[in-house]
């Protein structure tokens, strides 16, 4: 699926160029611009939308002579952090692109275990950075993925179990308002505003930088998969039911269901054979480690065992170019009760059904940590699921005739089967472009809903945050 213009405002060259070139001290780029069409372009090759401007800040003062530029004008607002988002909430078209990837800074306090964060950077720099020091915070499972939209819409990571969500070790925030004002939001600074952060998506303003608790973790950990044949999918997730009740906290586990991915690191021969593979890292030490998943390695007769002592770092951005920029993407995504025979069932018929040897399923095992923290805390409404599921279609560019209507129409029939044993709700960073305001209610529930519609009332009443998965201001009303 491509989404595409659909609408046309005057150019915005001759303004753009006079009156905020005189405030901005990044890199504007116009459709005229060298560099515009790479610019324009995201993690999800499908969405293809033409701004009229893109504004690529270099600090605070550029995002606020940028907010101020655009809502002075009546200009849509699109923010990109990483630009991973499926839905391509970080392009629009004709407006306005606020762009954060050139703030990509990381300030690592070892002694007090905090860093800042700049809203540009991405989760294989700060693992970087943080590594240096064996110290980690819940960032997500690919690299490339952004810090400000994975930190804002939750955060589910290999350290949850442990240390919880990305939002759960989240301290402070720089955020541009909707009036181009610079406030931080803390427990003890605008604390609405900091509940709602945490997990209400970029409904709120622009998050220059954040501010994480960090923890001791590896430099070496025991981390990878373990891959069995698809035909064993049956028993390796009835297994895997029992493993994962008995998993301590340290254990986290993502369960893959699709194709052997063509890596260096897995014989040739098995690239794209159809397999299960269960992904762990334990954040404890090697030996502890080991003890924790010998069950699951004895289990069966795999087709390769990938756990072993790792880079922390390195296992992070293992799975960087089984997701590569360009590729289309759709996803569907839900919560799940628990790992039922029947849904086990269900799983199992569905998962290999796809017609591309990229598209896969994940299922990210829930609890520990994240389930103690109390639910009023965040704007986070998944606490107490078991597990979290998500179905990701993926084609090439040049396959579009191919697979395109068959990927969409496999995830849309796989979400379908699972209707019976969902746990309600869905993480919100997993909608798509296709998931209207209801499916974002659902996200949240209904408390956490109209808590958040209350906030963004107070921080942006005229619903200028917008091009995002939208939680409407409570005293909001849609132009005729």
């Amino acid at each position: 699926m491509t989404a595409t213009r659909t609408s046309q405002t005057p150019p915005l060259e001759p303004i753009a160029s006079d009156e905020l070139g005189g405030s901005f001290r990044g890199e504007l780029l116009l459709p005229t611009s060298p560099g515009y069409d790479t610019a324009r372009r995201v993690w999800n090759g499908a969405i293809d939308r033409h701004p009229a401007c893109i504004a690529r800040c270099t600090g605070l003062a550029d995002v606020v002579a940028a907010v101020r530029f655009a809502r002075e004008r009546d200009l849509e607002i699109a923010v990109r952090g990483g630009g991973h988002n499926v839905a391509g909430t970080a392009v629009c078209d004709d407006g306005v692109v606020i762009d954060l990837s050139a703030m990509r800074a990381e300030w690592v306090d070892p002694a007090g275990r905090t860093a800042w964060v700049q809203g540009g950077a991405l989760w294989g720099d700060v693992d970087h950075e943080t590594q240096a020091h064996g110290l980690a915070t819940t960032g997500g499972i690919v690299g490339h993925t952004g810090v400000a939209g994975l930190t804002l819409g939750g955060g589910l990571g290999f350290l949850m179990r442990k240390h919880g969500l990305t939002i759960d070790n989240l301290l402070a925030a720089e955020v541009v308002t909707a009036e181009g004002s610079i406030v931080r939001a803390s427990a003890d600074e605008h604390p609405d505003l900091f509940w709602a952060l945490r997990g209400g998506g970029g409904n709120f303003g622009v998050v220059t930088s954040f501010r994480f608790a960090l923890h001791p973790v590896g430099p070496t950990v025991m981390a990878g998969p373990v891959f069995w044949a698809a035909d064993d999918t049956a028993d390796v997730l009835r297994l895997y039911r029992d493993f994962a009740a008995e998993a301590p906290d340290e254990l986290g586990s993502v369960i893959r269901l699709g194709t052997v991915p063509p890596l260096a690191v897995i014989p040739a021969d098995l690239h794209w054979r159809p397999a299960i593979a269960v992904a762990c890292c334990y954040a404890g030490s090697v030996e502890d480690g080991e003890r924790a998943v010998a069950a699951l390695r004895r289990f069966g007769t795999p087709l390769v065992d990938l756990l072993a002592p790792a880079p922390y770092a390195a296992f992070q951005g293992g799975l960087d170019a089984t997701v590569l920029h360009g590729w289309h993407y759709y996803w569907k995504a839900t919560n799940l009760a628990g790992l039922s025979d029947d849904a086990i069932a269900v799983i199992a018929d569905h998962a290999y059904a796809a017609s591309s040897p990229r598209s896969y399923a994940a299922m990210f095992h829930m609890g520990g940590a994240v389930a103690r923290v109390p639910h009023d805390s965040t704007a986070y409404a998944g606490r107490d699921v078991a597990h979290n599921i998500i179905i990701d279609a993926v084609w090439l560019p040049d396959e579009s005739g191919e697979h395109a209507a068959a990927e969409t129409a496999w995830a849309r029939r796989f979400l379908q089967a699972l209707q019976p044993h969902r746990a309600g709700g869905v993480y919100v960073n997993f909608l798509d472009s296709d998931d209207d305001s209801s499916r974002v209610r659902e996200a949240y529930g209904d408390r956490i809903y109209r808590r958040l519609a209350e906030v963004k009332a107070r921080y942006d009443p005229d619903n200028v945050f917008h091009h995002n998965k939208n939680i409407q201001p409570s005293s909001y009303r849609r132009p005729a």
